[in-house]
């Protein structure tokens, strides 16, 4: 991550905590920095169902996280598991923000 941007992207990402667990449907929405590296970053959100995350996943608040991932100089990583033990493609998570 580009130094200079790390505080926007810590920032943006702490505003964005309160109001993704407001919407319907999420059960936790945490956002971590790494002990070992501060500019390791883990936003996680666990929510009722299907149909909860894909309003989520469509909502302005996405799009707003997903934009926020553009102040990162290296590729992000994002995962969407609908079971712990197996991953589901992030193609998922492109097509809702698209929109």
């Amino acid at each position: 991550m580009f130094p200079e941007k790390r505080k926007e992207l810590f920032q943006t990402l702490k505003s964005l905590v309160n109001s993704i667990r407001s919407q319907k449907g999420c059960k936790r929405c945490e956002f971590c920095v790494s002990a070992e590296d501060e500019n390791e970053f883990c936003f996680l959100g666990e929510w009722e169902n299907r149909e909860d995350l894909d309003t989520h996943l469509g909502s302005e608040l996405f799009k707003v996280l997903l934009g926020a991932m553009n102040l990162l100089k290296n590729p992000h990583e994002m995962n969407l598991y609908t079971d712990m033990s197996k991953p589901e493609s992030s193609e998922l998570l492109e097509t809702p923000a698209a929109s």
